[in-house]
């Protein structure tokens, strides 16, 4: 989809559809006085009944009988003013973007929404517009055969910014949320993509083609490197399936000095049947969203890449099918992971932390200045905290506030957990140094604890996106059925974040 950024009045704009923002309750933003009028007062006639007001995510299409360049209007409902943000507005276009395309409309016209919000750049607003426009376009449509109909598609979106001191920010932050969109929606692709296919040597291919697009640099670890290593945690999960395991890390330099990096982790479980604690068979076919985790660790590495972060980055990604057969891990089993730390299996459909726990000890060995691993690892997260908000986990309160100022900024929710150490007695094993799991009580809890075994002083932030990724029930305004991409731009804010601190301290020397 093309983006522009275009100068001039809005009645002036040649497009098939012009989109107005409209705050409830108030009258016509001076931008939309000048439509207004010149087509009758038909905006103020509609506003003066029921028939639209507004409202948050309320859309209305009025026709202009020409008598402007666009022959079109669609009324946007921004909600209140004093409730406006940076997320509101992005949800609002992702709504005004989808009636688009389902009237049929292949390019529409846009004013800069949210002007005015506090803190908040005009690229700022550009940025969340995008994202909301090609969040909500989404489609997955790969195995649909029927192309008697051809998809509906919204080709070209027009951002108008009347002030040329601007036009500069707006094209920056929508050249910005173009990337980041479409990194989520790479994530979404992956997901969404049956487990036949995305298997843990699809992800490797992944991986080798961003390394090779963007210049980073790539290990593909073998089960026979994997048990060199001591990485039977891993090779335990693995054990079940015919599928070769691979342990795949990415790394982005983009400091221009050596420095620490960050390093992130992602569960790539490609599919999770339960092994021989297996699942029940309804909604099974949605655990190809597994490696949801390591799908975002790939995207992020791209759009780091892409927006050319001034950060050091490692990506680790321990993928494997979890399988039942005559091969498989059973329960009662002891593992000994890569750290030396050993394992007893109660579950074997607890395998997300015993992959974690090899990964997480693996991503050690490049000394980070931070770990940021996620994961769908627990329905006891759904049970929590439902499907808006992702599970935080932290041992580092400096680490834990910056990424929660990333959600904050990007309308992507956490909510902090505890991990108090009264939690602990529930993962103590008779036989081994550790349960793969606590029983159900707490029990995202108790995973973020057994987790936290691994980590050691090294700043970490567990997040538990078992109820974010994907989404079950009927669309929302830019979150499609499906996959979600849920974590991805949380991630790249929290980085591009980072490196501005960075840059600043750098600056205070």
């Amino acid at each position: 989809m093309e983006f522009k950024v275009q100068r001039g009045p809005l009645t002036k704009q040649t497009t098939e559809i012009l989109v107005l923002g409209h705050y409830e309750g108030e009258g016509l933003l001076p931008e939309v006085m000048s439509i207004d009028k010149a087509i009758g007062g038909k905006i103020r006639e509609v506003l003066s009944t029921e028939e639209f007001g507004g409202k948050f995510l309320q859309t209305l299409l009025v026709r202009t009988d020409r008598k402007i360049a666009s022959p079109r209007l669609l009324l946007l409902g921004l909600g209140k003013r004093a409730e406006a943000t940076l997320d509101r507005i992005r949800q609002a276009m992702g709504r005004a973007a989808t009636q688009i395309r389902e009237m049929g409309f292949r390019q529409f016209a846009t004013q800069i929404h949210g002007k005015g919000l506090p803190r908040t750049s005009v690229q700022d607003l550009a940025q969340a517009m995008v994202e909301g426009v090609v969040l909500g376009l989404y489609q997955f449509q790969v195995y649909k055969t029927d192309r008697q109909i051809p998809p509906k598609e919204v080709r070209e979106c027009a951002l108008i910014e009347p002030d040329d001191k601007k036009v500069v920010e707006v094209q920056m932050g929508a050249l910005r949320g173009k990337l980041i969109a479409e990194a989520a929606n790479y994530v979404r692709d992956l997901c969404n993509t049956p487990s036949n296919v995305v298997t843990p040597s699809r992800l490797a291919e992944e991986a080798k083609k961003i390394a090779s697009d963007y210049h980073l640099r790539l290990e593909v670890l073998e089960r026979a490197d994997m048990e060199r290593l001591g990485m039977g945690a891993l090779l335990g999960v693995a054990r079940g399936t015919v599928e070769p395991p691979k342990f795949i890390v990415l790394e982005y330099d983009g400091a221009k000095k050596k420095g620490r990096p960050v390093a992130l982790i992602g569960k790539s479980v490609t599919f999770d049947s339960g092994g021989i604690s297996l699942k029940p068979a309804e909604n099974m076919e949605q655990m190809k969203y597994d490696m949801s985790g390591g799908a975002t660790v790939l995207g992020t590495m791209r759009v780091a890449a892409q927006l050319k972060l001034p950060l050091n980055i490692i990506g680790v990604l321990p993928a494997t099918d979890n399988m039942p057969s005559g091969t498989a891990m059973h329960p009662g089993d002891v593992l000994t992971t890569l750290s030396g730390k050993t394992v007893e299996v109660i579950n074997t459909d607890a395998e997300g932390r015993l992959c974690l726990a090899d990964a997480l000890a693996y991503a050690k060995r490049y000394e980070p200045a931070a770990m940021i691993d996620l994961a769908t690892l627990t329905g006891a997260c759904v049970i929590a905290l439902g499907h808006h908000a992702m599970a935080l986990f932290g041992n580092d309160p400096k680490l834990t506030a910056q990424i929660q100022k990333a959600s904050d900024e990007t309308g992507e929710r956490v909510w902090e957990m505890p991990l108090w150490e009264e939690y602990h007695d529930q993962i103590k094993s008779e036989i081994a140094d550790l349960k793969n799991t606590g029983g159900r009580p707490g029990g995202s809890i108790t995973a973020a604890l057994f987790l936290k075994q691994f980590v050691g002083e090294t700043p970490w932030v567990h997040l538990d996106i078992a109820g974010t990724s994907w989404n079950g029930e009927k669309p929302r305004p830019y979150i499609p059925k499906g996959s979600t991409g849920t974590g991805l731009r949380l991630l790249v804010q929290y980085l591009a974040n980072l490196a501005k601190q960075q840059k600043r301290s750098r600056g205070a020397i």
